[in-house]
Order: structure tokens, then C-alpha cells, then sequence
């Protein structure tokens, strides 16, 4: 009998996984693995959303993930699995968030149903494409336009339309739910997811309107002030940031004896998502370094953490748009990051430029001192 039950899991006609609080798969079926082409072995302490489509994956981050933590549950969610050969796989998912006898979160399960009518839909439309062509050529040329737009376009959609509404609907979910009589630690974590969510959407929604106004209009607007003295924006951004990671060292040295003229918030915000980077991403143990200097008309601003060199690559798409490289437990955001600071690094008719060797990694930030 046990092995008839051990069977009808790993052999479901559906997908099933069980993650951790931190959102890693546990266990996950064989039917999971055939679908996306990884062994079943190698499924377990990934994370669940390390295993979708970009345009999914922040569906997930800015929907799904809220409506669990607020109401431990979502129903027939249409999601995008990313196969092994890099094409997609469509299901439909249903979670539950299972909390032991005192509340606290014990697992969370997810069904997984195969979805193969839109995807057969989209097949039908990519043969009829690629058959009206009339040279390879120009077929590959076109299909790779069209599918880069329609990426934009997919991850423009995830985030300015229904997505941003639904985390939305999670806040209203927690806040009708502060109205009943909860323990005040109930209450707190409540406090505490909505006020997380609220963060995450403004920083999605920043992030997203920069890179619209980066990407379809004419670069990052600026707001340029004659007489900014950089260093005391540089030391607000440094101490933001260690306020959020206390116990990571911040080593800076700056060197700004004169007035600069820039946009200050936007150079801010080019130093706050390098900065933001070293510390996902550099050797936990060893300190992140920031020097800003000026060298005859030039500014320079230069952020290095050590760690793991960046593999060659990743550094050729590193400022490319969702983006995002090896994902971390602890990562989140939509890739946009580097991306945003190089285009503030145009605006500025400056460059933005990385070195990674097994010493260090270094994003160096010029700009020449005329900048209009």
C-alpha cells in the first residue's frame, strides 16, 4: 500500500510540490521534472520561482507570493514554467499555505495542471509566421524582433496591468482581516506583509516607469542643479542602505571638494542599486567599497565588493533590461536595477562599466564635469 501512494505521487497526472517558509522546493514529483527536462533530483532547495518564465516569475513575486502570505491560498493561477532547452511549458496552479497548531507556517503545497490550449494557440501563430517568410534569413531577423518586443511587452503587461492590482487585493485582504479580533501577534505580522507590499509595488513601479521613459521616450529625464555637493547625497545613500543590512561593512572614501552639476536623486539612485548589488551578490564576509573622486573634469564613482567573479557571459547582458543572472534566496526585483543606472549614467553623458576579476568586482561610474 505504501508503495502504491509513493507511486500515485511521483506518477500524478499533475505536478506537485511541497516549498519551505523561504519559498524552496522540498520535495516535487516526477511528473514536474518530465514536464521541464530537470531531474528530479536537482529540484529540491531551488526555489519555486526560480523555475518560471521572467514574465511569470514577477507575476509570482508581485501577486501570487502576497496573496499566500495574506490569505495562505490561490486558486487556478496561469502560470509559465521555463523547460530545460529554454522554451516554456503552461500550467495552471493551486496553492495552500499548511500552518502547524500554533499558526506558524509549517509548508506551503502547490498543484500544477498541464495547460497545452494557448500554447498550441501561440504554436499555430508561429508556424503561419515563419511559413509567410521568404528567406531564413529574414525569418530569424524578424523573430528576434518580435520576440524581443514581445518579451517588453509580456513583462510591461505583468507589471503595469492586472499584476500591480492584485497585490493590491492582498493589502485589502489583510486589512479586512486586522478588522477581526487577532492576537496582537497576528496583528503585527499583518502590519508588517502589508507594509512590505506596499514598498515592493513602489519600487516596481519606479523601476518600470524608468525604464519606460529610458526605453521609449528620449533617456532618463534629468533635473539638473549647478551646485550639488555630492558628498553628503553619497553618505544618505550609504546610511539607508545600512540600516537595511546592519551587519554588512560599508567602506567609503570620497574625495568631492566642490560643487558638481548632475540631477542628485537620479545620481542617488545610480549609487544606491550598485550598491544594492554588491551587498546581494558580494562575499557576505568581506566589506562593499565606495570611492567617489574628481580627477581633473572628470567625476568618478566606483562600487567593489569581493566575491565570485562574474561569469564572462553574464557580463556581456549584465545592463541589459530583466536581467537578472544567478538568482539568489535572498534576491528580488525585476533585473532593472543595472539596467536603470546605466541609462542615468547616459543621461549624465557619462559610462557605466564593470570589472570582475577573483579579487574583486568593480562598477565604475564616469562623467565628465561639462555635462549639460
Amino acid at each position: 500500500m505504501i508503495e502504491e501512494y509513493e507511486d500515485l505521487y511521483r506518477n500524478a497526472p499533475f505536478a506537485y510540490v511541497s516549498l519551505d517558509g523561504d519559498g524552496r522546493i522540498v520535495m516535487a514529483n516526477d511528473t514536474l521534472a518530465a514536464w521541464i527536462g530537470c531531474p528530479a533530483q536537482d529540484l529540491p532547495r531551488k526555489r519555486f520561482r526560480d523555475l518560471l518564465t521572467t514574465g511569470t516569475m514577477m507575476h509570482y513575486e508581485t501577486s501570487y507570493a502576497p496573496l499566500l502570505a495574506m490569505q495562505g491560498h490561490f486558486e487556478e493561477a496561469s502560470l509559465d514554467l521555463r523547460t530545460a532547452d529554454g522554451g516554456k511549458f503552461a500550467v495552471f496552479g493551486s496553492a495552500r499555505v499548511v500552518r502547524d497548531a500554533d499558526g506558524q507556517h509549517r509548508s506551503t503545497r502547490l498543484a500544477l495542471l498541464k495547460s497545452t490550449g494557448r500554447r498550441l494557440y501561440e504554436r499555430q501563430l508561429l508556424d503561419a509566421r515563419d511559413r509567410s517568410e521568404t528567406t531564413e534569413r529574414a525569418t530569424q531577423a524578424i523573430l528576434a524582433t518580435e520576440r524581443e518586443t514581445s518579451e517588453l511587452r509580456e513583462q510591461f503587461i505583468a507589471v503595469l496591468g492586472h499584476d500591480l492590482r492584485n497585490p493590491l487585493a492582498s493589502i485589502s485582504s489583510g486589512a479586512r482581516l486586522l478588522q477581526r479580533d487577532l492576537p496582537a501577534e497576528r496583528r503585527t505580522q499583518l502590519f508588517a506583509a502589508i507594509q512590505a507590499s506596499v514598498v515592493r509595488m513602489s519600487g516596481l513601479i519606479d523601476n518600470v516607469l524608468d525604464f519606460a521613459r529610458g526605453r521609449l521616450g528620449a533617456g532618463i529625464p534629468l533635473d539638473l542643479r549647478p551646485d550639488v555637493m555630492l558628498g553628503p547625497v553619497l553618505d544618505q545613500v550609504v546610511t539607508e542602505l545600512r540600516i537595511g543590512v546592519p551587519d554588512r561593512l560599508i567602506e567609503t572614501a570620497f574625495d568631492l571638494p566642490r560643487p558638481i552639476r548632475c540631477d542628485p536623486s537620479r545620481i542617488a539612485q545610480l549609487v544606491s542599486n550598485l550598491l544594492g548589488n554588491a551587498l546581494t551578490h558580494g562575499a557576505k564576509d568581506e566589506p562593499v567599497r565606495i570611492r567617489a573622486d574628481v580627477d581633473g573634469a572628470t567625476l568618478t564613482i566606483s562600487v567593489a565588493n569581493g566575491g565570485a567573479p562574474i561569469p564572462e557571459p553574464a557580463l556581456e547582458r549584465l545592463f541589459q533590461p530583466f536581467f537578472r543572472g544567478e538568482v539568489r534566496p535572498s534576491q528580488q526585483g525585476l533585473g532593472l536595477g543595472l539596467h536603470i543606472a546605466s541609462e542615468i549614467a547616459k543621461a549624465h553623458a557619462g559610462t557605466l562599466d564593470v570589472t570582475s576579476m577573483p579579487a574583486e568586482t568593480r562598477f565604475t561610474f564616469r562623467m565628465p564635469l561639462h555635462v549639460r
